[in-house]
């Protein structure tokens, strides 16, 4: 009898086999294999194994008023793969089922023995988290569990007898049988998960090659010729129908099949594409529907649009396309979403190096202006005829000047206070005042709560500066300064002001016109903030041919303590 018994049992574990094997392409084993379950996945495993177990009862075989079954291979096999908790779980789950609709003399022992058995193996997997648990290990533990079941029927299944004759007649049969069905089980879901796993490393090799090649083009930032090389590498090296790159207002470049369409500047995004930029996460299109296209013609049938990033901040997306809709697979997914990464981090290195590169241009502007010959030269000749005169503004005259000096050699590059860049302001501003008298007069308004804000070094002076020597010089009679400071709500909000000669903005406006070396004081301080603080921080300039000039910087507001930890942040990078 036992002999038959074994050999049925042996037959059911086909069932338990081809479970495994379709469970383990589901995207809750994916999870698994990453290690990022989260609490529905766990939910969602309990009720599976569970469900396991009870095709195990349904499938059990009747021996002395009980059931011969399979159940512990899925109860089991949830502890060994999620631990304690989803063991116990499913446990509970399957052996409810076999006490409330099975009953029978054992329905409570084998209903305590899912549980005590989901347990053990939850146990067993704690002591083995880091590595694919062994075959051996799962054969053992299987052979464990169903020994510990058939104590568990002795302990507690009345009439003793009964009990002990089903455990002589289904022990041996129970304990081989389902403890290879439970290695089998296990075996088909950890060599599932290391394919997954060897394509996710193929993939993320092929990301890593990729990004390689597109670095001296990111480096330059995110422009045309940058996004119009990484699409022509990734479409040489990956066998996809399309690639795309945009940024946030357009699409920077387009490789394969549509490209006759997607370029154009009017066709506009895809829905795809504006559901990833503004949600920032990966979006996976599985239809022309969710791609979105406005061609009505596209032969794009699906995509995955990635999000690129710098900082926190989405200024563009990735995508790759397909033609047909059945070829886009998880290894895609896994490809683009590394890829999106490793460009974003190369885009945040460019513009770390491009505000170095400015902060270091602004300083040796600063520098060279205040250290410049004919500043120097005039600064003291100015000094020198005032020594007899009036020997009071001379010496304060040489504070200032040596105030300017170690304002540049200690604070340029840093975040400051707008008290101390205002002190180093007023130090220019009157030597400037020494030097044209009567034609340069300035005043300034700053609210007292402003005062403790930080700024990044050097941004008024060279907007004062600008108004200087472009606004005010040129005039015959010279004229007024005026700087205002004053806060919003998220804001601060600093305002420099001329009653100069002013400029059309027509014909040539400082923030946009970069072939001329005039005015690059100002890109350099838009620029600056810009790529600090983003979208909508830097300059804003109003100006009249004949009344003057405005300025405006925006800034947002940022605490002295809380802009030091940023400060120090961005300067360990």
């Amino acid at each position: 009898m036992e002999e038959t018994l074994l050999f049925k049992m042996v037959l059911r574990m086909c069932v338990a086999a081809n479970l495994a094997f379709v469970l383990s392409q589901t995207s809750v084993f994916r999870r698994i294999t990453y290690r990022y379950m989260r609490v529905k996945d766990k939910i969602m495993l309990a009720l599976i194994f569970g469900g396991i177990g009870i095709v195990g009862t349904y499938t059990g075989i009747p021996v002395d008023n009980a059931l011969a079954n399979s159940r512990v291979v899925g109860v089991m096999a949830a502890g060994l793969l999620g631990g304690p908790a989803i063991g116990g779980a499913a446990g509970v789950i399957a052996g409810a089922h076999r006490y409330f609709l099975f009953g029978g003399f054992t329905a409570f022992s084998c209903a305590l023995a899912n549980v005590v058995e989901g347990l053990l193996a939850g146990w067993i997997k704690g002591r083995y988290p880091r590595h694919p648990m062994p075959w051996w290990l799962v054969l053992i533990s299987g052979m464990a569990g169903e020994t510990l079941q058939m104590a568990i029927i002795l302990l507690t299944a009345r009439p003793l007898e009964a009990a002990w004759t089903l455990v002589q007649h289904i022990a041996l049969p129970m304990i081989v049988a389902n403890s290879i069905g439970l290695t089998i089980f296990m075996l088909i879901i950890k060599t599932t998960m290391e394919v997954q796993q060897q394509a996710g490393a193929a993939q993320s090799q092929k990301a890593l090659a990729v990004a390689a090649e597109t670095l001296p083009y990111f480096r330059k930032g995110l422009d045309e010729a940058s996004a119009r090389a990484a699409a022509d590498i990734i479409y040489d090296k990956g066998s996809y129908h399309a690639i795309a790159v945009t940024d946030t207002e357009r699409v920077l470049a387009f490789v394969g099949v549509g490209e006759d369409h997607h370029l154009l500047n009017d066709s506009g995004f895809t829905l795809a594409t504006d559901h990833a930029l503004q949600n920032g996460m990966i979006y996976i299109a599985r239809s022309k529907a969710e791609v979105g296209c406005h061609y009505p013609h596209c032969p794009l049938s699906c995509s995955i649009v990635a999000p690129l990033k710098r900082g926190d901040q989405v200024i563009g997306t990735f995508k790759l396309y397909y033609t047909d809709s059945s070829l886009l697979n998880q290894s895609d997914v896994v490809f683009a979403n590394g890829l999106a990464h490793l460009f974003s981090i190369q885009l945040e290195l460019a513009e770390i190096d491009r505000q170095a590169k400015l902060a270091a241009n602004a300083e040796l502007k600063a520098l060279q202006a205040q250290i410049n010959p004919h500043f120097l030269f005039n600064t003291l000749n100015t000094i020198t005829s005032l020594v007899r005169t009036k020997p009071d503004l001379a010496r304060d005259l040489l504070l200032k000047l040596g105030s300017i000096f170690r304002f540049t050699l200690q604070k340029s590059g840093h975040n400051i206070t707008i008290a101390e860049e205002m002190a180093q302001v007023r130090s220019y501003l009157t030597i400037e005042k020494a030097r044209y008298g009567r034609k340069l007069n300035f005043a300034e308004t700053i609210h007292p709560g402003t005062q403790l804000y930080l700024i990044p070094s050097l941004t008024i002076q060279p907007i004062v500066e600008n108004a200087i020597v472009h606004g005010l010089k040129p005039k015959v009679d010279g004229g007024m300064i005026g700087i205002r400071i004053a806060e919003q709500e998220n804001n601060i909000v600093i305002a420099i002001e001329d009653d100069g000669v002013g400029m059309d903005l027509t014909e040539y406006n400082p923030l946009k016109n970069v072939s001329s070396g005039n005015h690059i004081g100002l890109r350099n301080v838009h620029e600056r903030l810009h790529g600090q603080y983003g979208s909508p921080y830097g300059l804003y300039i109003h100006s009249v041919v004949g009344a003057g000039t405005a300025v405006t910087i925006m800034l947002p507001k940022i605490a002295a303590q809380e802009g030091e930890v940023r400060a120090q942040h961005i300067n360990c990078r």
